[in-house]
């Protein structure tokens, strides 16, 4: 799960805190990345023990509409939503149930807001649409569960001001770890049963850490040498009146152009100006772009980077296009 999307952003989020905080002691910082790397992949667990909690709370309410329909020889209720088939499963997933039996809190502490999720869920079009559907099947389970969560789950203020007050970490993961539950419950199988693997914690543990712990120290370790190539490269940009997020971006995105010959200038570029437009200001993104392009090609040119770097494209009459702007669900 955790991919090099997460990682760079937090050797961002890491590196800044480095210098705010007046931290010099480099290796306390890099088991702090990797720590806060843990994290993410604790959120991750966290979020899908949340479904678990919500079908546990719908239960426990659904045993005391059970008992009042018998004591009062009124019709049942229907269970189709208790007995989601998929909830069930998640709830008995091995791994899930191994991550909460280490955790020394969970969704207990915060019943108050699973039973206003609940309510929120029963209330919506989805849970409608759900309970009067003809398809009764685990396909359907599990699409509903999809749908609740990125319709609900996904963009709640309520729910994003508990998971800050739990972890400081998690002030910023919340958006990209959305997207890793999606995709696991879409990747849910029923044949899998409790034995159904959940999104391992690393793509590839050794590769990534090795490119989360290259990048981090250089950023560090070299940042002057780096920051002057930012002044070579700035005689037409107004570099002293850079927003000093926007210095620590480049500062990394060098620090990875310089240390890691097998990604492409373009996509470290690419990365660093679309992490601009979230942490920094509003023209910030532009800026990096230029900055960055002008730094490789300084670099390459002079032979201290050893990449390959596209040629400019020749500028076109630019025809405006009609812009759709899509949000990235899984």
């Amino acid at each position: 799960m955790i991919n090099r999307e997460i990682i760079r952003i937090k050797i961002v989020q890491l590196t800044y805190a480095y210098y705010q905080n007046g931290n010099k002691n480099i290796d306390t910082a890099e088991k702090e990345l990797f720590f806060s790397l843990s994290k993410a992949y604790d959120l991750y667990n966290y979020m899908l023990a949340l479904i678990v909690a919500v079908n546990k709370e719908a239960s426990r309410r659904m045993d005391v509409m059970l008992q009042r329909a018998k004591r009062e020889g009124t019709p049942e209720p229907s269970q189709r939503f208790v007995l989601n088939r998929f909830a069930i499963q998640l709830a008995e997933n091995k791994q899930l149930n191994d991550f909460i039996s280490t955790q020394k809190s969970g969704w207990d502490e915060n019943a108050a807001f699973v039973a206003s999720l609940l309510e929120q869920i029963e209330q919506s079009e989805v849970y409608q649409e759900y309970m009067n559907n003809a398809e009764d099947s685990y396909d359907v389970d599990r699409e509903f569960w999809r749908k609740i969560y990125r319709t609900l789950i996904q963009d709640n203020d309520e729910l994003d001001t508990i998971l800050e007050d739990l972890s400081l970490y998690w002030n910023d993961d919340k958006t990209i770890v959305d997207t890793f539950v999606l995709k696991t419950i879409k990747r849910f199988d029923e044949q899998n049963g409790p034995k159904q693997e959940l999104l391992p914690e690393w793509d590839s543990e050794e590769e990534e850490k090795d490119f989360a712990r290259k990048v981090f120290r250089a950023a560090i370790m070299n940042a002057d040498e780096y920051q002057r190539y930012m002044s070579e490269a700035s005689r037409n940009w107004d570099f002293s009146r850079l927003a000093y997020m926007d210095i620590i971006l480049m500062q990394i995105a060098i620090a990875e152009m310089m240390t890691l010959p097998n990604v492409p200038i373009s996509v470290t570029i690419n990365e660093y100006v679309e992490i601009a437009k979230f942490y920094s200001t509003p023209k910030s993104a532009g800026y990096i772009n230029g900055m960055l392009d002008g730094i490789a090609r300084n670099l390459v040119e002079s032979g201290r980077l050893a990449k390959f770097i596209e040629p400019k494209k020749e500028k076109k009459d630019f025809k405006p296009k009609k812009q759709i702007i899509t949000k990235k669900n899984d």
